[in-house]
């Protein structure tokens, strides 16, 4: 079982630190006001690869386009730093690097589906030999994509007269190649094929003797490159349903893919087998209750896998126990307050989301109204959690009826493990202190001024939980609301930020707002 110590987590030492200043840093694919925005072009994933050095997006139209790194890297000495004549930003920067078409629209004919090309997940892999591998599927296919560097070669220094053209564009005045039977290649005339015969070469011919100055070698030479992505492996036909997750082992050898009731063992050589390692599907599916959300192996133990599903539970198992996991090793649910429940009680707990720390003592979910972190050595309630949507509790009935109650919000951590972070409506963000004590709480909106819309709120008890050695310490804590003022307090649900990341070392946050793409740092 996984021991309590071994990486960054929740109570770092030396207690809270000051909270953060978010700045805008960058925007891509920004709209003008008033623009339409296609629907192919919102992003549907976003994420880093475990350097941080390159960020990878997804889009409704099957896309994926990678960003990478540049800041500072075309300085490579200390000399070459101090004879900048501009100041190198302390900040990750990026820009684009490529992309391309990553899956297609399908029509599965067995069940008269339409198949979506929406990206949903996207999963960096090891990278080998210079090149850079990742993953994205869509609802039911799986692809393996190699992309590396490819030199671009030119043919310069041609043996013909570039001046001398035939009246239809064809070069002429170079001497043709002859057929072994001495005649020229066919030229067409009005559409006939025709052949011309060539005055044979005199036996008595001889070269000159500095050789014939106008005939040389043609050169080949390349001095430039360009990423080239090739898919190296399909995964395909192993989900009856909707894929929601993919998740890398850390033994770099294997992956899971998780559907509504199925949780399928990879690996990355073999595209044509899968093994079946969880399956919640009951015989009869009128007894079914709860589907699996989502799904993420350990950071570091390959064996150890944790799945949310719809009930707000999660649970983690252990592949070693048996081949098929349908028993957990853990089981994470918070007991509901008695008197509480409602007709939305199980649709507002459905957890949408889930993280591992980076040293995996501590999982982060996300259901439609708050944040949670979990210890996985403490089962029975989360050890902080973080009022999000709370604000939006007066109008589920509302919710409901335009299916925005179902609406599937996204969380990170950042590298350190001190704050973690998730989407709202309003194209807004909220980044919280994850580190007992800490009262850091804050709004942004995914616009190049994110604190304009910053509100201090006041002071409330019970906005924060923590359990410290197995008891509860109520705090009082701000920032349960991005606060009525917002919007005159309009909310607007048909602008909402669902797919966000954070840099894996930096303070950088990296968030999809309809189809653009906007980077703060802090």
């Amino acid at each position: 079982m996984i021991s309590g110590g071994g990486g960054a987590g929740v109570a770092a030492p030396g207690g809270p630190g000051q909270p953060l200043e978010w700045k805008f840093s960058q925007v891509f694919g920004e709209r003008a006001a008033g623009e339409e925005v296609q629907e192919v072009d919102i992003i549907s994933a976003i994420e880093f690869d475990k350097s941080g050095e390159h960020l990878a997006t997804g889009d409704r139209g099957g896309r994926v386009v990678l960003f990478e790194r540049t800041d500072g890297k075309d300085l490579r000495s200390r000399r070459e730093l101090e004879r900048a004549d501009y100041p190198i930003p302390r900040h990750p920067e990026y820009r684009y690097s490529t992309e391309f078409q990553s899956h297609e629209p399908e029509f599965d004919y067995l069940k008269s589906l339409e198949i979506e090309e929406k990206i949903n997940k996207i999963r960096w892999c090891q990278t080998a030999n210079g090149a850079r591998f990742l993953l994205s599927t869509n609802d039911k296919t799986i692809k393996l994509w190699k992309v590396s560097e490819k030199k671009l070669k030119n043919v310069s220094n041609l043996n013909v007269d570039p001046s001398v053209r035939h009246g239809n564009g064809n070069l002429v005045g170079s001497s043709p190649v002859q057929s072994p039977k001495g005649y020229a290649p066919p030229r067409s005339i009005n559409g006939g094929a025709v052949r011309r015969t060539l005055p044979p070469i005199s036996s008595d011919f001889v070269f000159p003797p500095g050789g014939i100055p106008s005939l040389h070698l043609p050169t080949v030479w390349s001095h430039e490159t360009a990423l080239v992505a090739r898919c190296r492996r399909v995964y395909a036909n192993a989900h009856a349903y909707h894929i929601n997750s993919i998740s890398n082992n850390s033994d770099c050898e294997t992956y899971i893919s998780a559907d509504d009731l199925r949780i399928n063992l990879w690996n990355l050589e073999v595209s044509d087998q899968s093994f079946n390692i969880v399956d919640i599907k009951p015989v009869n599916m009128e007894d079914l209750t709860e589907v699996i959300t989502s799904a993420e192996f350990h950071p570091s133990h390959c064996n150890m896998l944790a799945y949310s599903s719809s009930k707000g539970t999660i649970r983690l198992i252990d592949m070693r126990q048996s081949a098929l996991c349908d028993r957990h090793a853990k089981l994470f649910e918070e007991q509901e307050a008695p008197g509480s429940r409602s007709f939305f009680t199980e649709i507002i707990a459905s957890i949408s989301d889930i993280k591992f720390a980076r040293g995996g003592r501590y999982i982060l979910s996300r259901d439609y109204m708050t944040l949670k972190l979990w210890d996985v050595n403490m089962e029975a309630a989360p050890v902080a959690t973080f009022k999000v949507h709370e604000y939006l509790r007066p109008k589920l009935c509302d919710l409901y009826e335009n299916d925005s109650i179902f609406d599937k919000f996204e969380c990170c951590l950042s590298g350190d493990g001190q704050r973690v972070a998730t989407g709202s409506y309003s194209n807004l963000f909220r980044v919280f202190g994850a580190v007992p004590g800490s009262e850091e709480a804050s709004t942004l909106e995914a616009s190049k001024s994110p604190n304009r819309r910053l509100v201090q709120t006041p002071t409330k008890s019970g906005n924060r939980l923590f359990n410290v050695r197995g008891r509860r310490d109520t705090r009082g804590r701000g920032g349960d609301s991005p606060g009525s003022e917002i919007n005159g307090g309009q909310y607007d649900f048909t602008s909402k930020l669902l797919h966000l990341a954070w840099h894996p070392v930096a303070n950088v946050i990296a968030c999809a707002a309809s189809n653009s793409l906007y980077m703060y740092y802090a």
